[in-house]
């Protein structure tokens, strides 16, 4: 969609004979009698025979295509399941990442270069060498729809497979390419809707587990969606679509954000209809129709969509996504699954586009945020105090994205009956600290995955002491015991209480740290007024709070604290 010069900088800031064999998995073989070189292991599954490679105790098959190459017509269009290949195929090496525009500004997200095609839907997967029936991880990238990849390093699944699990990587489209509406789409499609490629492409790759994952050891009726920020927000929209109902039984949620989505048709909170924002798109790009659009090269399209103010969403049509991702959890209507989800303490101190400058002193904060939130100004001041205004502003920035979704999540789904559990990721190291990133966005993931090495260049360095090592460790724990029977466990480490009617969580500081209540009343503020602005109908959510914030609207009888 196209957007207000801000939320743009935020969007831009995965045959044998009879049937009881049908799954079969070759050994380790030579080649021929006299020949030296090796195969890998080789797994024969209903999508075809496939070799990967052993790694220590696993079975590591990388770049397997789970749909057709989404080029030329297929540009734009639903993803068409791969026929069955003939032959063994050889799946050693990820996959291109799909195409996104490449960074122009180094940050400690930068990754090195890598390759890109439109040619991009793969999926990885690491399985330990003797799994039978075992849980299946299945892993989204973040990236704010608009960038990431399954082949990073921080992802890499040996970590969690060690621990018994199978782990599934997948890619998605991305940006214009994944996620554009427009009449002329809708009009091509059966069921008269456009947009929601990418997510249409995770749900054929659990669709493609379904499927074929028993042969690599993997159970198919016990996979635990999970991602982080876009691919935490992503989670949520596969819990939301009818389309992905019975294709996973548990979800993880890290740094997710249930902001307010476009409509197909409809402008609806301040936002834009998808399919509008793709006609402006077009003439932006002076596109005279879609046959233009898919002429266009796929990096050169990546690379001028979103300087033109294009920003990638989901969209409310009716089919994948039937309503706002808040009613969609007010109403009980998502996926009644076990979850696991949180967030990090300094969110928004790698991410500091999200907040605002502070104002010129004290008197002028608190002037601006009485003007702006009326009668509930006295509780924001409790919360975010002028004392110390650039605390405040990062705080608050985290708590209307990620605090009050990973929240508003558990309790949604306590309340269908579901166990959930919370997280809040307040750890710092000695990099991070010194750089004042204690906390930020994304710095779970090396502890969630075991990969330190495998960060990003500019990455504040994780030394791997005992410390660093035992705090992975607890998560792989914890999260791997998840994924195996939705209780989140770990060895020689506190019990992990359920969010229960007390609103227990851990926090993992230097050490996990079980507690009750987190950040009093915060919850309860963002719902307040974010129920208001849905009342109004004419304000987003999200990321527009604190000095940005529009004037809240007055108390709507809907809306009691």
């Amino acid at each position: 969609m196209i957007l207000p010069r801000r939320l743009h900088v935020w969007a831009a800031a995965a045959a044998c004979l009879t049937p009881a064999l049908l799954y079969c998995v070759e050994p380790v073989t030579s080649l021929s009698a006299t020949s030296e070189a090796k195969t890998g292991p080789i797994v024969k599954a209903p999508a075809g025979s496939v070799e990967g490679r052993m790694e220590g105790d696993l079975r590591v098959f990388k770049g397997i295509p789970f749909a057709l190459p989404p080029v030329g017509e297929r540009r734009w269009k639903a993803p068409s399941p791969m026929p069955r290949w003939e032959g063994v195929k050889k799946t050693t090496e990820f996959g291109a990442a799909c195409p996104q525009p490449k960074p122009t500004l180094s940050s400690i997200y930068t990754r090195n270069p890598m390759p890109m095609s439109e040619d991009c839907l793969t999926l990885n997967i690491w399985t330990p060498i003797h799994a039978d029936n075992a849980p299946v991880f299945f892993w989204i990238y973040g990236g704010a729809l608009v960038g990431g990849a399954s082949r990073e390093e921080t992802y890499d699944g040996a970590g969690l497979a060690g621990r018994g699990i199978v782990v599934v990587s997948i890619n998605y489209r991305l940006g214009v390419l994944g996620w554009l509406a427009h009449p002329e789409l809708s009009k091509e499609s059966p069921l008269g809707i456009s947009g929601n490629y990418g997510l249409l492409d995770q749900i054929e790759a659990l669709q493609w587990v379904k499927r074929n994952i028993h042969a690599f050891g993997g159970d198919p009726s016990n996979v635990t969606i999970a991602g982080e920020s876009a691919g935490a927000l992503s989670v949520m929209y596969l819990m939301a679509a009818p389309p992905a109902r019975g294709l996973f039984a548990k979800a993880i949620a890290e740094s997710a954000y249930m902001i307010s989505t476009p409509e197909l048709k409809t402008a609806s909170f301040g936002t834009p209809s998808a399919e509008g924002s793709g006609v402006k798109l077009l003439a932006a790009l002076h596109a005279p129709d879609i046959a233009a659009m898919r002429a266009m090269d796929a990096d050169k399209l990546s690379l001028a969509a979103p300087a033109a103010g294009y920003a990638p969403w989901g969209t409310i049509d009716g089919h994948v996504l039937l309503r706002q991702l808040v009613d969609v959890f007010d109403k009980g209507e998502q996926a009644p699954v076990p979850l696991l989800a949180g967030f990090n303490s300094g969110e928004i101190r790698s991410l500091r586009v999200l907040a605002p400058q502070p104002p010129a002193n004290v008197a002028a904060y608190e002037t601006t945020i009485r003007d702006r939130y009326g009668d509930l100004a006295d509780e924001f001041l409790r919360l975010y105090p002028s004392a110390n205004m650039q605390e405040s502003l990062l705080a608050t920035t985290r708590d209307a994205l990620y605090g009050w979704t990973a929240q508003r999540l558990v309790k949604k789904q306590t309340a269908l009956g579901q166990p959930s559990y919370l997280y809040f990721f307040d750890h710092g190291y000695p990099a991070a600290d010194a750089a004042g990133l204690h906390g930020f966005h994304a710095s779970e993931l090396p502890y969630v995955f075991g990969t330190f090495d495998g960060t990003p260049p500019l990455w504040p360095k994780i030394l791997a002491t005992p410390q660093e090592k035992s705090l992975s460790g607890a998560m792989l724990g914890y999260w791997s015991s998840f994924a195996r029977t939705g209780k989140p466990q770990a060895a020689n480490e506190p019990d992990w209480p359920a969010f229960g009617s007390t609103g227990s969580y851990v926090a993992f500081e230097d050490v996990p740290k079980p507690s009750d209540h987190l950040l009093p009343g915060m919850y309860e503020f963002i719902e307040a007024t974010v129920c208001r602005r849905r009342a109004s109908g004419n304000i987003p959510w999200g990321w527009n709070v604190g000095l940005w914030s529009p004037k809240l609207p007055t108390q709507q009888a809907q809306c009691t604290q």
